[in-house]
C-alpha cells in the first residue's frame, strides 16, 4: 500500500507544479538557514579530540591583582607567568604536560627564488605531541632530553614543508629562522582541527601555526610572545625582568589519566600556590582550576552568544516557513475534498485517507531537504567567503548532512499533520450529495 500511496502523491504534487514549488522552495529555505547556523555551531562546540578530552587539563592560576579580580565573575588568568610555568614543568607532576606560547618568526628560505616571509609559530615542550596527537608524515617530535638541551630543533607543518621543500621529507635538512639555523625533525601530516582548543586565549579560529620549536630554545633567543599579553603591574625593564614579572602569557596543559591523578595534580597545585604566599605572590585567595578540554572550551565561551542568537533566528524563521507550509497544504486538501468523500464512499477509512496524504506530505519533505541540503552547503559557501576564521567549521559532514534530510521530513510531516486530519474529517455524504 505505500508504493500505491506513494504514487498517488506523487500524481497529486504534479497536477499543481506552482503549489507544489512554493511548498518544496519554503521549506527548503527554512531548512538551509537553519542548518547553516546550525552547522556552525555544532562544529565549533564538537569534542575535538573525543578519546582523551577528559584527560586533558588547562592550568589556571589566580595570581592576579589582590584589588582587582582578572575577571567580573571570579574566573583566574587564562594564561600562567613564566616563572609558575617554568617551575611546574620542573615539578613533573603530571602524567604529561606542555607549556608553550604563541610566536612570530622570519623566516629564510635556502631556495633563492622563495622571499623571506613571516610565519606563526608555537613554542612548547616535547609532550605537546603525545598530549595533543598531531598526525606526523615523516619524523617525529623531539624528545625531553632536547628540551633540557634547549636544542635548536624545529617540527614543521605540512603547509610550510610544501611551501619550502614542495612536500617532499625535509627531515634532517635545516631551516634558518631570524638569523639561526634549526634542524627539522619532523613534518606533520594533515591536522584537521575545528578549533585549536589548546590556545584559546589567542583565538580559537585564528591562523594555526606553521611550526613549533623547544619553548626552552625560544626563551634562549629571547623570543617574545606575539600572542596575549597581560599584566596587572609593570614587568619593568629588560628581558629577565619580563619573565620574572607576574605578566600572563603562557598557556600551560597538563595530562591527568585517571580520577585519582587530577586530584593529586590539584592538591599540588594548592600546595605551590601556597609556598609562593609565603614569597608575597598570589595574594588572592586560593582559586586554581583544572578544566578538561570541552569544560575548558565552554569557559572560554567557543561557540559565541552571536552564534548561538542566531541559530535561535534561523530556527524561528523554519518555523514561520511550516506555517506556511500547512496553509498551502491546507488549501490543497481542501480543494480535494470531493476526492476524499468518493474514496471515503468507496470504502475507505480515515486511517488509509490519513496514511496517503500524510506520505504525500512526506514526499514535499524528502524533496524540500533535498533542496535544503543543497542550500545548505551554498550558504557554507557563503559563511566561509564572509568568515575566514570559520572556514574550519563552515562544513557539512554526514552527521550534518544525515540531519539535514532527517529535519526536513520530519518537519514536513508536522507541517502535514492538520491538514491532513482535516482532509479526514471529510463526510462522505456531504460530497456526494454536490
Amino acid at each position: 500500500m505505500f508504493t500505491y500511496y506513494l504514487q498517488l502523491g506523487l500524481r497529486s504534487l504534479r497536477r499543481n507544479p506552482i503549489l507544489t514549488l512554493l511548498m518544496v522552495v519554503g521549506i527548503a529555505l527554512g531548512i538551509a538557514a537553519s542548518m547553516t547556523t546550525l552547522t556552525v555551531m555544532h562544529l565549533m562546540g564538537s569534542d575535538p579530540i573525543p578519546w582523551k578530552s577528559d584527560k586533558l587539563h588547562a592550568v589556571q592560576l589566580d595570581n592576579w591583582d589582590v584589588n582587582s579580580p582578572y575577571s567580573d565573575d571570579g574566573r583566574p588568568p587564562d594564561q600562567v607567568t613564566y616563572r609558575d610555568a617554568v617551575a611546574l614543568m620542573a615539578a613533573g607532576k603530571a602524567d604529561k604536560q606542555a607549556a608553550m606560547f604563541k610566536i612570530a618568526l622570519p623566516v629564510q628560505p635556502a631556495n633563492p627564488d622563495i622571499k623571506p616571509f613571516q610565519s606563526l609559530g608555537r613554542a612548547t615542550y616535547a609532550d605537546f605531541f603525545g598530549m595533543f596527537e598531531p598526525p606526523f608524515a615523516y619524523g617525529h617530535g623531539w624528545d625531553r632530553t632536547q628540551d633540557a638541551d634547549h636544542a635548536r630543533v624545529i617540527v614543521l607543518t605540512k603547509v610550510l614543508n610544501e611551501k619550502l621543500f614542495g612536500g617532499q621529507d625535509s627531515v634532517g635538512k635545516t631551516l634558518r629562522m631570524n638569523g639561526i639555523d634549526y634542524s627539522i625533525v619532523g613534518v606533520l601530516g594533515d591536522w584537521k582541527l575545528r578549533a585549536r582548543y589548546y590556545d584559546l586565549t589567542n583565538g580559537a579560529f585564528a591562523d594555526p601555526e606553521e611550526f613549533y620549536m623547544p619553548f626552552t630554545a625560544a626563551i634562549d633567543l629571547k623570543h617574545r610572545s606575539s600572542g596575549n599579553n597581560s599584566c596587572f603591574k609593570s614587568s619593568g625593564e629588560g628581558w629577565d625582568a619580563y619573565l620574572a614579572s607576574d605578566c600572563v602569557w603562557i598557556q600551560m596543559w597538563a595530562q591527568l589519566d585517571s580520577p585519582a591523578r587530577l586530584a593529586d595534580y590539584k592538591s599540588f597545585l594548592d600546595s605551590y600556590v601556597n609556598e609562593q604566599k609565603k614569597l608575597g605572590r598570589f595574594e588572592r585567595p586560593l582559586n586554581n582550576r583544572l578544566l578538561d578540554v570541552n569544560a575548558w572550551m565552554r569557559d572560554q565561551k567557543v561557540v559565541s552568544r552571536d552564534v548561538e542568537v542566531q541559530t535561535g533566528l534561523a530556527f524561528a524563521f523554519l518555523v514561520v516557513c511550516l506555517v506556511n507550509t500547512v496553509g498551502l497544504l491546507l488549501a490543497k486538501f481542501t480543494r480535494k475534498s470531493g476526492e476524499i468523500g468518493l474514496r471515503r464512499a468507496l470504502g475507505a477509512s480515515r486511517r488509509e485517507v490519513f496514511t496517503q496524504f500524510l506520505i504525500e506530505s512526506g514526499v514535499v519533505g524528502i524533496t524540500g531537504g533535498m533542496l535544503g541540503l543543497v542550500l545548505t552547503a551554498l550558504g557554507l559557501v557563503g559563511v566561509r567567503a564572509l568568515y575566514t576564521e570559520y572556514k574550519s567549521v563552515a562544513q557539512l559532514d554526514w552527521t550534518m548532512i544525515a540531519m539535514t534530510v532527517l529535519l526536513a521530513v520530519v518537519s514536513a510531516l508536522l507541517a502535514g499533520l492538520y491538514p491532513t486530519w482535516r482532509a479526514c474529517r471529510v463526510q462522505p455524504a456531504a460530497q456526494l450529495k454536490m
